[in-house]
């Protein structure tokens, strides 16, 4: 097989006609006749947009018929091994005893892909997730949008498919993928619905309005092979002895196991206090808190791809940007969303946080990002171990009390008056309005966070304004606030993936080991893997 690099083609060349043009030029490059290929398999798709010339730029694997007459030249062509893939590595055929089923405890993306796998595999898990199936859990999620009111166990961090399927969806990840678990991720994504595309694209993306069926199909995958899930079914205990876990606990219901997976979700708080009451061992754990900032989209796009932009078949832009403050705090945009909306994702009672979401198509005509400041142990109380999330409830509770539970907004221009008025952004952008799902409120956003947040958030912007043009225009939206970019513990595991309580696997992004839909999938495949190798050993 070859892999070819960096055959670009212009993006003012519609997309659907790209498949025709690659294997145009993979002839050309490689000198053969068309009969010659007996197939073509994208790899990567990017966009290069560093020059006036916009091009998608992409990476292929050919095979050749009589593969071995050819003679290699070209630095961009290698010839490498086929790619087999990712294989669960262990399969129970048996009817696994009642008490060696796995019980995953959440069904967020790290729990939703442990129990597929497991299923899959034949350990026929039993889920217990505390919100509602996903088209229950839509309804409830749309009628907070439009009413106010909160359903505390099924909102937009609370159910089937977690806080991801109120998302963008995005499915980019920074982790390594030496054990080929992000690519299975994604295969498994496409056979229950996704696009193609996201097998392949440098920044794929699935968006909230596909996810939610991705989700259901999956879920009735792990049904179909043999496992149950039980909704509305909040774990609230563990029996354990000096062996280890014996079962997991859910108001009068005890479900018998030796293995269970500990997957809540960063937004998990009663979880959290309820581990800290256990002495399961957790560590504090670095997160950021800042203001989901909205722009017109066409003000990104134009930075990206230039003036003439409308002209070219590409997707809406995106960017993603850092700084490091003259105190040493870092700022940076955090899962952003072009052509999106800003969400009241509050999941507690008094308590505001918002998140960003976009549908597939991400046509609202705004982008929005969060600006984000590095949070440090001077902000909370560094010897509670849940000190960081006492302070999330705290920006939380000022927020909501700003806007009466409604999303706090405040134009840049007027949020640097009252943070720095030595700062004069221009308004050189039309104002626009929000672009929300939940009712907002026009408030001075300045009381939410410490002083010294709103003093980096500021020089954050201002130096991202170098970067982006617009991008600290007086007229630029803030929304508030964003307090869950990740977890803010640690719950420790081993080696092994078990916690201090043998039988305990904490996973995903609430446990602190991911952070984002793909490797909070990826580490409930690893930790499906630990739990499916320690069943079939006992066995």
């Amino acid at each position: 097989m070859l892999r070819i690099n960096q055959i670009k083609i212009s993006a003012e060349i519609p997309v659907d006609e790209h498949s025709n043009i690659l294997t145009e030029k993979i002839c050309r490059l490689l000198n053969v006749d068309f009969g010659r290929i007996a197939s073509v398999d994208i790899i990567k798709r990017s966009i290069d947009a560093r020059k006036k010339e916009v091009n998608y730029v992409y990476c292929v694997d050919v095979k050749l018929r009589n593969e071995k007459a050819l003679r290699i030249k070209n630095k961009d062509i290698l010839q490498i091994d086929p790619d087999r893939g990712y294989v669960f590595p262990y399969v129970y055929k048996g009817d696994i005893p009642d008490e060696k089923r796995p019980v995953v405890i959440g069904l967020g993306p790290a729990g939703l892909f442990c129990a597929y796998m497991l299923a899959k595999a034949g350990f026929k898990p039993i889920v217990l997730e505390r919100g509602k199936r996903i088209d229950e859990r839509k309804k409830d999620v749309e009628e907070f949008w439009e009413s106010g009111v909160l359903n505390t166990s099924s909102n937009v961090q609370f159910g089937e498919g977690g806080a991801g399927a109120f998302s963008d969806g995005k499915l980019n990840t920074v982790v390594k993928d030496k054990n080929k678990r992000n690519r299975q991720v994604l295969e498994v994504f496409v056979k229950h619905g996704a696009d193609k595309d996201i097998l392949y694209d440098s920044r794929p993306h699935i968006g909230t309005d596909k996810l939610t069926g991705i989700v259901a199909s999956m879920r009735d995958c792990i049904i179909e092979s043999g496992g149950e899930i039980h909704y509305e079914c909040k774990a609230d205990g563990f029996d354990i002895t000096s062996d280890g876990l014996k079962g997991v606990r859910a108001g009068d219901k005890c479900f018998k196991t030796s293995h269970a997976v500990l997957a809540p979700g960063h937004s998990a708080r009663d979880t959290f206090e309820l581990l800290k009451y256990l002495n399961i061992p957790m560590q504090q754990k670095a997160f950021a808190v800042g203001f989901r900032v909205m722009h017109p989209q066409s003000v990104i796009d134009i930075n990206q791809y230039g003036d003439g932009y409308e002209n070219l078949d590409v997707p809406v832009a995106s960017y993603k940007l850092t700084h490091t403050c003259e105190c040493e705090r870092g700022v940076y945009s955090f899962c952003m969303c072009p052509g999106g909306f800003v969400v009241n994702a509050s999941s507690e009672e008094g308590k505001v946080a918002v998140n960003g979401m976009s549908y597939h198509d991400r046509d609202s005509k705004t982008a929005n990002s969060a600006i984000v400041i590095q949070v440090t142990e001077e902000d909370f109380d560094k010897n509670d171990v849940l000190g960081g999330m006492h302070f999330q409830r705290e920006l939380e509770k000022k927020a909501y009390d700003l806007a009466k539970g409604k999303i706090p907004v405040q134009r840049y221009g007027d949020f640097v008056k009252a943070v720095n008025d030595d700062i004069r952004p221009g308004s050189l952008i039309p104002e626009f309005d929000p672009v929300c799902k939940g009712d907002y409120e026009y408030c001075e956003l300045n009381g939410i966070m410490p002083q010294v947040l709103n003093e980096c958030f500021v020089e954050g912007m201002e130096a991202f304004g170098k970067k982006i043009k617009h991008f600290n225009d007086a007229n630029v939206i803030m929304a508030g606030i964003e307090s869950r970019t990740s977890s803010p513990v640690r719950i420790l595991r081993g080696d092994d993936g078990s916690s201090s309580i043998k039988g305990l696997y904490p996973c995903g992004e609430g446990a602190g080991y991911a952070g984002g839909i793909t490797s909070a999938a990826m580490d409930g495949i690893y930790i499906a893997e630990m739990i499916a190798a320690d069943i079939i050993k006992d066995i």
